[in-house]
This record gives structure tokens, C-alpha cells and sequence, in this order.
């Protein structure tokens, strides 16, 4: 058995194979190589199908907050004065604004305030200001959900 790196072409562009070992394949009655074929195990094929999917994304809830008051600022937008009741929201969270149960709006937060500091997480009992990017239609009563999306392999 001969151990080789060979390339393969597939969509357009050379790649590595996946697995390394080969084994010639001879012609019976001339005695020469005629072809190479790959010995890879199951776990190696696995491997490299996987290393080819696309990855899966999964929404992980951070937290959660309560709107109590709304503030219109003319330099900042609207802010809200937010009460978190469960984790906590971090200045890398997303957001989604949920009204009745219904999810409004989906953003990014632009600034996560404690009193009058810019802080990068606030947890459960505590209260803050959350300024979103896109969205100024926040109303008392509603509920911010924070959450970061991860990347998985089943």
C-alpha cells in the first residue's frame, strides 16, 4: 500500500483529498498501476463531509428586560429605562422587542447604560438605559430579549 498526498479538482479548484492513504490498483496482465484508490476509514469520510457543510447557528437567550420609561433624547434617540428581570443583557447582545408576545423588531444595541457610565453587562435585580440602533419605537411595557447567536456541530 502506498502512502501518497494526492489532489483532487472539484467545483472549479484543486483540493486536498481527504484522507492520505492509497493503494495501487494494478492491470493482471501487464503488472502496471492503472489506478490509485483512497483507504479511508468511516470516521475520515465523516470528517471531511462535515469540514464541507455549512455550519448551523443557534440563538442563545442572554437575558431579559423590562421596559419601565422611555426617554426621547435629540442626540441619542429613544432610550429605554429598562429593569432586568432575568440574566443579564451585554453590549455584544442583539435584541428583539417583544410587544403582547408578539416579536416587533430585531437590532443591535448602540449603548448599554448604568447611571450615567457605559457598562458591557448588566445582570438580574439591576436597572439600565439600552439605546438601539434602528429602532425608536419602544413603549413602556414592552420586552427586550437578549440574545447572541453561536455557531454548533451536530
Amino acid at each position: 500500500m502506498a502512502v501518497k498526498k494526492l489532489q483532487y479538482f472539484a467545483g472549479g479548484k484543486w483540493l486536498d483529498s481527504a484522507c492520505e492513504k492509497y493503494m495501487d490498483v494494478f492491470n493482471p496482465s501487464t503488472g502496471e498501476v492503472i489506478a490509485e484508490t483512497p483507504c479511508c476509514t468511516s470516521e475520515e469520510v465523516e470528517a471531511a463531509i462535515k469540514g464541507m457543510l455549512a455550519p448551523k447557528y443557534r440563538d442563545v437567550e442572554m437575558g431579559k428586560a423590562e421596559v419601565r420609561s422611555v426617554f426621547k433624547l435629540s442626540s441619542a434617540g429613544t432610550i429605554a429605562g429598562c429593569y432586568i428581570t432575568d440574566g443579564k443583557i451585554t453590549r455584544n447582545c442583539k435584541i428583539r422587542v417583544v410587544r403582547d408576545g408578539i416579536v416587533v423588531f430585531e437590532d443591535e444595541i448602540s449603548s448599554l447604560k448604568r447611571f450615567k457610565d457605559d457598562v458591557k453587562e448588566v445582570a438580574t435585580g439591576y436597572e439600565c438605559g439600552v439605546g438601539l440602533v434602528k429602532f425608536n419605537d419602544i413603549k413602556e411595557g414592552d420586552i427586550l430579549e437578549g440574545y447572541i447567536t453561536e455557531e454548533y456541530k451536530d
